[in-house]
């Protein structure tokens, strides 16, 4: 009995071991190179606790492990592909964007985690196609001119509590003030909600979406465990999202059910329940199963939270951060703000948008400090790179190093120094095409990227 268990045990480990090597030369065996692999997590812990941020790892294979712009590496027994040529780039995400136009697909069966199921950036094939055409005609300039209002308001609260705090104190926690501008943004514009955050402490929704950012090597070995195995982590009851998620649902459908009722505010709840009402009544899809039901605009109205919160608050304070430590961009930005002032009467959306030099300070930050450090996507069918002899199989995951190229002196002379001349008009025609993309690239970019920069845009106008 004891020699039948032993020879079980040798035979699963050698099993495993070979499974792991197999598995581990995949990149060996095609000509790319890459960094060591622990046996079964491969690069796994370097990617999710790297310090100070994933960006380490991108860099580290950028610069020793890519050749002819490919590089290799391995999510546990999963192989990356990472590509880093501007027309490589420019190739998968664009021109064979029918090749790569999913992303790692995240299935939890866990109660708190179904809103995730049902989120755009989740959604892959027929079912992120109908999702995202009905829902960028709400991110229309049209429409997000309608909503500049709201905005500015929540902007002007802002100004007003960075004042009164620095009357009295000697430093005041811009990224506080910006996380507080922009939660209290997302509950007026998708929630309809409003927070009044700034003369409560104690306000309820930003206290709700801190544990959404709550980030830690544990919470990242779930969100892995959710996208390998999902029906095992189901058995097991291993949720991703907080328990907070609730207080959103419920926020949301109160909100729907009021909306119903007739209280409209032209904000993006609105626009959801109006295209899912134009889904309902569209002769196209009466053979179609009709995707944009009360789940997945509640869906929706989170993900709004969880994209656009800390990722704006942290560009809007990087951005004022680093007009502190140039003084000279700072005046040459307020000289500009104050021409449209005096021109136009007020801050309008149009003149907001139309500032040159506000968007190139915008942008420069955005190049330096990328919300995201990567792109991300997955192989639907097998593709041959383009000048190479390497096909990317069908599964394989595609990374864009992001920070990596954005901070390349191949593309960018004294890439840390701050500069935001180099998106002035008469110098955008020297950025090589691909190697900025902080809001992503092709059919699958950043759909709410216009709202965003209205949100940064906006304080930076107003300041």
């Amino acid at each position: 009995m004891m020699l039948t268990t032993l020879a079980l045990v040798a035979l699963l480990v050698t099993s495993l071991w070979l499974y792991n090597k197999h598995r581990h030369s995949y990149w060996a065996k095609r000509g790319i190179l890459s960094p060591p692999a622990l046996p079964l997590l491969g690069n796994f812990i370097e990617i999710v606790a790297g310090k100070p941020g994933r960006w380490t790892f991108d860099e580290k294979v950028y610069r020793n492990y890519t050749k002819g712009g490919l590089g290799g590496a391995y999510f546990l027994l999963s192989p990356i592909l990472y590509i880093s040529d501007p027309e490589t780039v420019k190739q998968i995400l664009v021109k064979d964007f029918d090749h790569f136009s999913e992303r790692q697909s995240f299935t939890s069966l866990h109660e708190n985690d179904r809103a995730m199921n049902e989120m755009l950036f989740n959604a892959n094939g027929e079912r992120w196609k109908r999702l995202r055409n009905l829902m960028t005609p709400t991110f229309t300039s049209g429409k997000l001119k309608n909503m500049f209002h709201l905005v500015s308001e929540k902007a002007d609260a802002l100004k007003a509590f960075c004042l009164k705090e620095a009357a009295k104190k000697p430093h005041v926690n811009v990224k506080k003030a910006c996380g507080r501008f922009t939660i209290d943004t997302i509950a007026s514009c998708a929630f309809g909600l409003e927070c009044n955050s700034f003369e409560d402490e104690d306000a309820v929704f930003p206290a709700k979406v801190q544990p959404f950012f709550a980030a830690g090597v544990l919470r990242m070995l779930k969100f892995a465990a959710v996208s390998a195995v999902p029906f095992v982590t189901g058995l097991m009851d291993v949720g991703v999202f907080p328990e907070e998620k609730f207080f959103f649902r419920q926020v949301a459908e109160e909100t729907i059910a009021a909306r119903r009722k007739g209280a409209k505010r032209g904000d993006f709840l609105d626009l959801l329940l109006e295209a899912q009402a134009s889904e309902e009544n569209s002769p196209d899809d009466e053979t179609k199963a009709k995707i944009l039901d009360d789940t997945t605009i509640i869906s929706q109205s989170i993900l709004f939270i969880i994209v656009g919160y800390d990722t704006t608050a942290t560009t809007i304070a990087i951005a004022s951060y680093l007009l502190s430590k140039n003084p000279e961009a700072q005046q040459r930005l307020r000289q500009e703000l104050q021409e449209i002032v005096k021109e136009e009467g007020k801050l309008t959306y149009q003149a907001v948008m139309d500032a040159k030099y506000l968007d190139a300070c915008i942008m420069e930050t955005l190049r330096l400090y990328p919300p995201a450090p990567n792109l991300e996507r997955v192989c639907s069918k097998d593709y041959k790179i383009p000048g190479s002899n390497i096909t990317v199989r069908k599964g394989d995951i595609i990374e864009v190093p992001l920070w990596s190229i954005h901070h390349d002196e191949k593309y960018w002379p004294e890439p840390e120094v701050y500069n935001p001349d180099r998106f002035m008009p008469e110098n955008k025609a020297d950025i090589v095409p691909y190697t900025h993309m902080p809001f992503g690239g092709g059919p699958r970019n950043c759909i709410a990227m216009r709202f965003a920069l209205i949100k940064g845009s906006t304080i930076h106008a107003i300041f």
